[in-house]
């Protein structure tokens, strides 16, 4: 998505899953990688000076997402996204993008495991506002990407912050389910499906 957008293969990859960067390598050869945890990577180091235009973060949310049920989270985990106050305050990305579970927004406190329900926000309300304080214009929205073209109809939570003083552009609507009534008078688009994508015909292969 950042090639298709900017035109130029995306400068440096980090995570510490060795499947994952493997992956990300076999699409994007052109790409800088490094296996290793994020808090243990020196912004300063690693940008060597170079101007950061964007930066994208996507902190495990499985310690988010309502999909975890009843099971115990991870306070530290859940705590990944404070990585991106480092990088704000050490390289000053011009913009800085996070996606997300939209649970993400009630990131709070956690005792034994579960999460405290009356501080639930807590946590990111402050790292919102620690986020401005280091210069940033922060937005953010629950998307649909299948309201973009995107054959998935899985929300997920996005957050843009700027800090170049250029307005944050969220893209336009060009889709939506093939009963709405703007799809039928051609306002939009109908959602695409994942059979556009997936040949279904195909065998499943043997584990």
């Amino acid at each position: 998505g950042i090639e298709l957008a900017t035109g130029r293969p995306v400068t440096i990859a980090i995570n510490h899953d060795p499947a994952a960067i493997l992956m990300h390598k076999t699409n994007h050869p052109y790409t800088e990688h490094l296996q290793a945890s994020i808090w243990d990577v020196d912004p300063e180091k690693v940008c060597a000076g170079r101007p950061v235009g964007l930066a994208w973060f996507l902190p495990d949310c499985k310690h988010f997402s309502k999909a975890k049920g009843a099971a115990l989270v991870d306070r530290n985990i859940r705590g990944l996204a404070w990585i991106v106050l480092r990088w704000a305050g050490t390289v000053k990305p011009r913009v800085i993008i996070l996606e997300n579970v939209e649970e993400f927004q009630t990131w709070g406190p956690v005792r034994k495991g579960k999460p405290v329900k009356k501080k639930a926000g807590c946590t990111f309300q402050k790292w919102i506002g620690q986020l401005k304080d280091l210069g940033y214009t922060v937005e953010f929205r629950v998307l649909i990407a299948a309201d973009y073209g995107a054959p998935t109809s899985r929300k997920r939570f996005v957050l843009i912050a700027r800090c170049d003083g250029r307005p944050i552009v969220w893209p336009e609507r060009t889709h939506a389910p093939a009963d709405n009534a703007e799809v039928k008078s051609g306002k939009y688009k109908p959602w695409r499906s994942a059979a556009e994508i997936i040949d279904w015909s195909l065998p499943c292969p043997s584990v």
